[in-house]
């Protein structure tokens, strides 16, 4: 049975007159990645400062998995937990050498001194930096920074890791990387906390969804789950060869007839001003639709049966971004309704 490595009861931060967290609860699972998301401000690097004991909460509790695997507050009773590490957002570091800011650390962390070499050996392969390993930190990119600070922060081999904007101001490459070594982490076996703004990285990496506004958590699930609360869903239908131009618009305006019963009839202008368009870049309809996966099969079943003279599907997928985006939008614009309304009794 899989059983809880934090758990935050009630937390909540004041700063003088500020509630920067306010009562959250939330209970991570052994070999979780769960991804912390909000607007600047929320709350989320306050929530996980204070998880990693670099802020102390103003009420609450968090509860941390001790070896003997029993939960124990961490602020109070700092003993015998089990090893957390954490990476801070835009680290920055001494200028030494990796090699000696690895192993700066891991004698911090109480790494057995017989194993240092080793174990450094191993992350610096890890994160493609052996031949990096003597040369001093500021000859480093940045997303060689970002990747010896995680390096940092798992030196000691911990079950629990927290990682905040791990993906910041990184190239397309390097945050492929960073997903890479996440998963890595993942598979074996770690219990992973990320705060990010990055709704794609999330969505890639992340088993559950820990929403956060204005201090509170608002959602905390699966995307998938998360998903079925979506008034507004879309299916990417991506199609072999491109639409000739002047062909375009009675196909468009078939398939909206055929189609239909299925689409969104309260779509948002702001998103699309009809339920079906097409990107020529891509080769994909964009179709906005209500329903269930037995309506997904049915729009699949009319665009194959019914337009195979026109076209031919290639793949027909949910775009998971676009779902994380469209959830949180959703969910961030319906609380702030909530707090204005509750401002106005």
């Amino acid at each position: 049975m899989t059983v809880p490595v934090i758990k935050l009861e009630n937390l909540t931060k004041n700063f003088g007159a500020l509630r920067a967290v306010d009562n959250i609860d939330l209970e991570v699972l052994e070999g979780e990645v769960i991804g912390l998301v909000g607007p600047n401000g929320a709350g989320k690097t306050t929530t996980i400062k204070m998880i990693a004991k670099l802020l102390r909460p103003t009420s609450g509790k968090i509860l941390l998995k001790n070896k003997q695997g029993e939960l124990q507050d961490l602020h109070w009773n700092a003993r015998n937990l089990i090893e957390m590490g954490f990476l801070i957002d835009i680290p920055a570091f001494y200028d030494m050498s990796a090699n000696d800011l690895l192993r700066y650390f891991a004698l911090l962390r109480n790494y057995p001194r017989n194993k240092i070499d080793e174990r450094i050996n191993e992350l610096l392969f890890l994160f493609k930096l052996t031949k990096w390993k003597h040369e001093k930190v500021s000859k480093f990119s940045k997303g060689m920074k970002q990747k010896l600070g995680i390096a940092q922060a798992i030196i000691h081999d911990p079950s629990f890791i927290i990682l905040d904007e791990p993906q910041t101001g990184l190239d397309p490459n390097a945050r492929i990387e960073i997903r890479q070594l996440i998963r890595y982490l993942q598979d074996q076996g770690k219990t992973i906390f990320v705060a990010s703004h990055l709704l794609y990285e999330i969505s890639e990496v992340c088993n559950k969804i820990a929403l956060i506004n204005r201090g509170k958590i608002i959602a905390f699930d699966t995307i998938d789950n998360l998903e079925k609360t979506l008034k507004r869903k879309e299916i990417d239908c991506e199609i072999l060869e491109p639409i000739p131009p002047e062909l375009l618009g009675n196909i468009i305006k078939r398939l909206t007839v055929a189609l239909e019963p299925y689409l969104d009839k309260d779509l948002d202008p702001k998103v699309s001003k009809i339920p079906i368009k097409y990107m020529p870049n891509e080769q994909v309809f964009k179709i906005y639709y209500e329903g269930s996966k037995n309506v997904r099969a049915e729009i699949l079943k009319i665009l194959i049966n019914e337009f195979e003279s026109d076209f031919s599907v290639v793949s027909f997928t949910r775009p998971r971004t676009s779902q994380l985006e469209g959830i949180y939008s959703q969910m961030i614009k319906e609380d702030d309704e909530r707090f204005e309304n509750e401002k106005k009794r």
